[in-house]
């Protein structure tokens, strides 16, 4: 069962140019099923049928409390572990068949607004070059709405000072043009300058005081560092960068086809759950505005 996962692992790697992150997560998932599985007495993934599935659901729901989003994503999982058995291991069996995600009520993203974002970033002491590559940092991951994995992979040759646009390779290899406001670029500037030049050892744009390329846990490490140091009101993590991005654009009237493009959403639809956001401050102007509203608390 272990040399069946990790040959799977393998081929969604250089196959479906997946992260490391969610090669990680396959493998969490494939191994709780099948230290289920073998808690059971099962030694081998062709023996699991739909019961045994079902069972071990409803052990997650029971013991672990497992949200809907994350059951269906462990049976997506399987499903595209059952379908390369099929193909490279000859086995028919998939427990997965008939075996329905459960529906998911899709979280509202979690923002910050405007405010919060610019006393986030305004209070590094940027005196400090280490300090100055943070701020940068993350001024770039809200200035471009990165995921933290494309902050992560982004080197120099992707920007364009003179035009301000940074080419971002996104999930499944595919490149977006974003651009950034006027006068990051002189930042960005200064960063490489101050800091950079003297610990980088390779092209990628953020690295660490051992000129290695920064990591997902190591950027979330330093956003919750700086938000515990200036008394943040809030538990934070890199991606309420990126939805705070998309939310403002919105609530600035930004047209949602341009932002899902800026996003590199393939579907309009995932852009769409920020409007649910965005028709906060909506309500908020009703609320002002409407002569009735004034006296009426919606």
């Amino acid at each position: 069962m272990d040399e069946q996962i990790e040959r799977f692992l393998q081929y969604i790697y250089r196959s479906h140019s997946q992260s490391e992150q969610t090669v990680d997560s396959y493998r969490r998932d494939l191994n709780q099923l099948k230290d289920f599985a073998a808690a059971q007495g099962i030694s081998r993934f062709e023996d699991i049928d739909r019961l045994l599935l079902l069972q071990f659901i409803a052990n997650l729901r029971n013991t672990e409390n497992v949200k809907n989003a994350t059951i269906a994503r462990k049976l997506s999982t399987y499903r595209s572990f059952y379908r390369y058995l099929n193909t490279y291991f000859g086995i028919s069996a998939d427990p997965t068949v008939s075996v329905r995600a459960p529906k998911n009520q899709r979280k509202i993203p979690e923002f910050m607004f405007v405010d919060e974002v610019r006393h986030f970033l305004e209070t590094y002491d940027t005196k400090d070059p280490v300090a100055l590559r943070d701020q940068t940092l993350f001024t770039m991951m809200y200035a471009c709405g990165l995921r933290v994995s494309e902050a992560v992979n982004l080197q120099w040759a992707d920007i364009d000072m003179d035009h301000r646009i940074v080419r971002i390779l996104g999930k499944g290899d595919k490149e977006r043009l974003v651009p950034f406001f006027s006068g990051f670029e002189e930042q960005l500037k200064e960063y490489k300058l101050r800091y950079w030049e003297k610990y980088a050892k390779g092209d990628h744009v953020f690295v660490n005081q051992r000129g290695q390329g920064m990591t997902s846990r190591g950027i979330q490490y330093l956003m919750q560092k700086h938000a515990d140091a200036i008394n943040f009101h809030m538990k934070v993590h890199p991606h309420m960068l990126r939805h705070s991005f998309a939310t403002h654009l919105l609530d600035n009237g930004a047209d949602i086809r341009v932002v899902q493009e800026l996003l590199g959403h393939a579907s309009l639809s995932t852009t769409q759950i920020y409007t649910h956001v965005s028709n906060r401050k909506l309500k908020e102007e009703y609320q002002k505005a409407h002569p009735f509203a004034q006296k009426n608390s919606l």
